[in-house]
């Protein structure tokens, strides 16, 4: 029974060691890990932003549970920002973020901070207080967008 378990908590302790690049088999398919997970990120943060808009009623569960969404891809979509992986058209990831790979990895620390703060603020259930978390999030992941993604 040991060695099952041993062997499984091995192979799992090996693949979490792999760089990034590695988890993916070709190029495109780290680009649409990415754009996968950033498009789940923006469809929950959307339904945040409608509540705080007025554009949909505010709801106290609702808004938590779409900001736990939006922390959790938050922490998975950074996996596909691997070399080789920059685009040209707009939208797409720019190659400045491997030319200033810090200032990036700095970037997505802010916005995951700003994100988390917003999973919090959604568990004061008062919507003043989200719609302050979440204009800070939006501006933290407008700036990364500015400044890495191609317009």
């Amino acid at each position: 029974m040991k060695t099952p378990a041993l062997a499984l908590a091995l192979v799992t302790g090996l693949a979490a060691a792999l760089p990034a690049a590695a988890q993916f088999q070709k190029p495109e398919d780290a680009t649409k890990y990415r754009q996968s997970t950033m498009f789940v990120m923006a469809n929950h943060f959307g339904r945040i932003g409608a509540m705080v808009n007025n554009r949909a009623p505010y709801d106290a569960a609702a808004a938590t549970a779409n900001a736990e969404l939006v922390v959790t891809m938050s922490r998975l979509h950074p996996t596909g920002f691997v070399e080789g992986t920059a685009g040209t058209q707009k939208g797409q990831a720019n190659a400045a973020i491997w030319t200033k790979r810090a200032e990036f990895d700095t970037g997505m620390k802010a916005m995951q901070d700003e994100v988390g703060k917003l999973l919090t603020a959604s568990r004061a259930n008062n919507l003043d207080t989200l719609k302050a978390a979440f204009g800070e999030a939006a501006k933290a992941c407008k700036a990364c967008h500015d400044k890495f993604r191609n317009q």
